[in-house]
């Protein structure tokens, strides 16, 4: 057998101990969400950032993330958004649209871990990218692999509400394989104790078959034999952990022997990279320049004992009375499930397409509501049926006031903007993201958001430079979901920046369309000759003479002469009954 290709052909479960783990690549094809289809990379470390992590993040930046997951101490000394800010930022920032984080203990030395949840959610934010404030776990999935992001400095009991939530997660996924993460290890040969308290968690992981989980805490690197939450060697069903706090920190030294490592080393920076497919891993640790320790392992993933289950996942609607709205349901696993809505409010009704979903999918739900629905906030419960399972989630639906919003977008999650069929830039695209600053002669894109952490911008990485991922080579677009207007005097608002260089001319624009029986452009910023620096302003539009009509929002920018600077954001998109 090709060498390139044994370690397929190992066995056993992997666990992963360190302090940041990212997936970082798909190869072999399209984008990894089928069964079998391609392999995904994932590099991880852990401990990462307080003077010096800038190695490990290029490290991590060479391998091209697809996704990445911290394991907790992300930013010395305390966690706090300032902390964040000076030493995270500059260096692992650059993946923040990436991100899925933990927490550590050092994040939980500013009250509450504050600063975590304000850096990854958005000040204030109760929810975000890092899970619930005060909760921190939930799941994810990636090509063939279902990872659950866990915080260790919460309990862990058996009973507990983590570990009950982490069964029946366990439960629903429909992926032949399962990695789990979170800060503080259950086994290391390290300055600190290993962490008895996680026992109930590794023993929910090992009676579900998970294959992987990662952690962090002690700034080294070991790699265990898979063994049981005892501490048995267990090479058929057993957890390989893989500690991997190298991710920029001051090393500890190894105090104690344990049963079962296989590998450890304790003066080397460096990532663990993990080559994932339907039936197994490679792992890898890769040094930072000047080091020589490597370590180089194989496992398969456990046979679950079950086919075609699937888990869902909602987002949270907000519909005016008289208005419409869309939401979307997720499908994940194996399946093809019937879905059902109950608990609707009344004066409101609901479609779904597609429906069945075939898992991995989605559904998009049309939520009408009418003038005299009843305002209020009421738990609506999605119901999934195939191959003779139920599930079931729910998602929040405020119905507001009848003088609320007919339409409001802050591009904190999907509501179904589409890119242009058409558009031809090749560089800058519009995209929904967490917008990275640029600048040349003043501010172009600016790395702030109106509110929340992500907004409409073309191109949101700012690279080495202003021309980095401004718009190039031609036009960009991206076109709203349809909004359906009351009569009347509705009004449009939005926020808006747009930078363009001194090399810009009247060829170069963003531009706003609101679309309906007639197109008009109620916003344009040409190319003057002159810089025309970004900030954020606010357009009102008088939307009367699309009053009752079905109306969609065209956004789009252009580089249409030769190559020069255009950057554009938009957020809190609004229609209002005027």
């Amino acid at each position: 057998m090709d060498a390139k290709w044994r370690w397929w052909a190992a066995g056993a479960a992997l666990c992963l101990v360190g302090g940041l783990s990212v997936a970082v690549g798909v190869h072999g094809g399209a984008a990894a969400q089928g069964r079998g289809s391609a392999e995904v990379v994932v590099v991880g470390a852990g401990d990462i950032c307080g003077s010096n992590c800038k190695q490990t993040a290029d490290l991590v930046k060479a391998a091209n993330p697809a996704a990445v997951f911290t394991t907790g101490d992300n930013a010395y000394e305390n966690g706090a958004l300032s902390d964040y800010r000076t030493y995270y930022e500059p260096a692992w920032g650059q993946f923040r649209s990436l991100i899925k984080p933990t927490p550590g203990n050092h994040e939980y030395q500013t009250s509450g871990a504050a600063g975590y949840w304000d850096y990854f959610n958005g000040a204030g934010n109760n929810n975000g990218v890092a899970g619930e404030r005060g909760k921190g776990y939930y799941s994810w999935d990636v090509g063939d692999w279902h990872f659950v992001a866990l915080n260790s400095n919460i309990s862990m009991s058996a009973g507990s509400a983590q570990e009950v939530w982490l069964r029946n997660d366990l439960k629903a996924t429909g992926k032949p394989c399962t990695a789990a993460y979170f800060h503080h290890p259950l086994f290391t040969r390290g300055s600190h104790s290993p962490t008895t308290t996680a026992r109930p968690i590794w023993q929910a992981l090992y009676d579900n078959k998970a294959d992987l989980i990662l952690n962090g805490h002690d700034h080294n690197y070991q790699r265990y034999a898979p063994q049981r939450p005892d501490g048995t060697a267990d090479a058929t069903n057993g957890i390989r952990e893989v500690l991997v706090g190298t991710g920029g920190r001051a090393f500890y030294t190894f105090s104690r022997t344990m049963p079962n490592i296989e590998a450890s080393n304790d003066n080397t920076y460096g990532i663990l990279k993990l080559t994932l497919s339907a039936t197994g891993y490679r792992g890898q640790f890769v040094p930072v320049a000047g080091r020589t320790f490597t370590d180089d392992f194989s496992g398969a993933c456990k046979q679950k004992g079950t086919t075609g289950g699937f888990s869902l996942s909602a987002d949270p609607a907000t519909v005016a009375p008289g208005g419409s709205t869309t939401t979307k349901v997720t499908v994940s696993g194996t399946g093809s499930a019937n879905l059902s809505l109950s608990g609707l409010p009344s004066g409101v009704t609901a479609s779904i397409q597609p429906n069945p979903v075939t898992a991995p999918g989605a559904a998009t739900v049309t939520l009408n509501a009418t003038a005299n629905a009843t305002p209020g906030t009421t738990t609506v419960t999605v119901s999934g049926t195939a191959g003779g399972q139920t599930k079931t989630t729910t998602f929040a639906l405020t119905v507001g006031s009848p003088s609320s919003d007919v339409y409001f977008d802050d591009f904190e999650r999907d509501t179904g903007w589409t890119v242009g069929a058409s558009d031809t830039a090749t560089t800058g695209v519009w995209e929904r993201g967490d917008p990275e600053a640029t600048a040349e002669n003043g501010d172009k894109q600016l790395g702030t958001t109106t509110s929340g952490s992500n907004s409409l911008v073309t191109g949101r990485l700012a690279g080495s430079g202003a021309g980095s991922y401004d718009v190039d080579g031609g036009r960009t677009s991206m076109r709203s979901p349809a909004i359906t207007l009351p009569g009347g005097q509705p009004r449009l608002s939005f926020r808006w920046s747009a930078g363009l260089g001194a090399n810009a001319s009247t060829e170069d624009y963003f531009r706003v369309t609101v679309q309906g029986a007639t197109n008009t452009i109620v916003l344009e910023q040409k190319g003057t000759g002159a810089h025309v620096n970004g900030s954020w302003r606010t357009a009102s539009v008088d939307l009367s003479a699309f009053a009752g009509q079905v109306v969609r929002l065209l956004v789009e920018a252009a580089d249409g002469g030769s190559a020069s600077l255009v950057e554009a954001q938009v957020d809190d998109v609004r229609v209002s009954r005027g």
